[in-house]
């Protein structure tokens, strides 16, 4: 697939047929997604493919209940839930979450994390949540859903199971000082995205300062 037209058509889908996704596959996806840069070259990823069904409904249930949390901090539109790391203390919203709730048909399932001791915070100690170690590791998620649409597959990366790292963790037998960074479905869409709505550049980008002039 050409490359531009793959960054232009790579949407988020949630909505998968019920063609497996064999192993072959997720290696094949894999080993393009492994060339993705990190600072250092260090690679901090580990991937685990979540075949078992007990293991996919354990997960999705601490998701779940992230994913209900999350609904009941939306009601303020001026900001996204959890902006800067911080709770309004809302409470939960329940609602259906297909993805989840049916989390055993999902063709592919993975469960990304990062090695903390590879990934170097260059914002720690800053008075704000630190952000940039996730530029060594998104990359490479990013990298599989390029991967994933080239071969005619779609997929979503969420970050739900991040906020429930500690129950995950002894379910996926995450080592220490590991982060689970997303978890990653993948599978043949019901229907391909091909147009997407996005902002335009000029939108987002500036001249010589953030209060600039747009690039036009």
């Amino acid at each position: 697939m050409d490359l531009t037209e793959a960054l232009r058509t790579t949407g988020s889908s949630r909505d998968f047929t019920d063609q497996p996704v064999d192993n072959a596959t997720i290696a094949s996806i894999l080993d393009d997604a492994r060339f993705a840069p990190s600072g250092g070259n260090r690679q901090p990823w580990r991937v685990v493919v979540v075949h078992d069904p007990s293991i996919r409904r354990q997960l999705a249930d601490l998701m779940t209940a992230v994913w209900n949390e999350y609904l009941g901090e939306s009601h303020d539109a001026t900001r996204a839930p959890f902006a800067f790391g911080r709770t309004t203390g809302a409470s939960p919203v329940v609602a259906p979450n297909p993805l989840l709730d049916e989390i055993e048909r999902v063709p592919a399932v993975l469960a990304v994390a990062a090695d903390l001791s590879k990934i170097a915070l260059m914002d720690a100690g800053t008075d704000r949540p630190p952000m940039t170690g996730g530029a060594s590791v998104y990359p490479f998620c990013w990298s599989i859903l390029l991967a994933a649409r080239a071969r005619g597959l779609g997929g979503v990366l969420t970050t739900f199971l991040s906020r429930a790292q500690a129950k995950a963790s002894p379910v996926l037998g995450l080592p220490d000082d590991h982060a689970l960074v997303a978890t990653v479905f993948l599978g043949y869409p019901v229907r391909q995205l091909t147009k997407l709505g996005h902002q335009p550049v000029a939108a987002f980008t500036t001249i010589d300062r953030f209060d600039g002039h747009a690039l036009t």
